[in-house]
């Protein structure tokens, strides 16, 4: 009895992701799904550091030589520009990551 439930268990194709009522889905594995989604990852970070580095700019702006609205500014836009340098890393290391394993999902950049 064992060896019967053995034998259906190896006998299942598990080669691809089966999606339920006649859903199409445009990826058939988690790589797919990460390649789907890292674009809009990336494009709301860069919105998010776009509106983080101009709230910093009009801080600075309507500081009104205050020292401390200056120094929270000047942080503000300084952490803005941090957080640009570190998600535009993040980009090319996957999209680096993708061209050496041979990923067309992540390569972006090198096409």
């Amino acid at each position: 009895m064992n060896s019967d439930l053995e034998s259906n268990m190896i006998a299942q194709n598990l080669d691809s992701i089966q999606s339920g009522a006649g859903i199409n889905l445009p990826f058939s594995d988690i790589g797919g799904l990460i390649g789907n989604i890292l674009p809009y990852v990336f494009g709301a970070a860069a919105i998010a550091l776009l509106i983080y580095l101009i709230s910093g700019g009009f801080q600075l702006m309507t500081s009104q030589g205050d020292p401390k609205a200056i120094q929270g500014a000047q942080g503000k836009i300084t952490n803005a520009l941090i957080g640009f340098v570190i998600v535009f890393t993040a980009f090319l290391i996957v999209q680096i990551i993708g061209e050496v394993l041979d990923l067309g999902a992540f390569s972006l950049i090198f096409q």
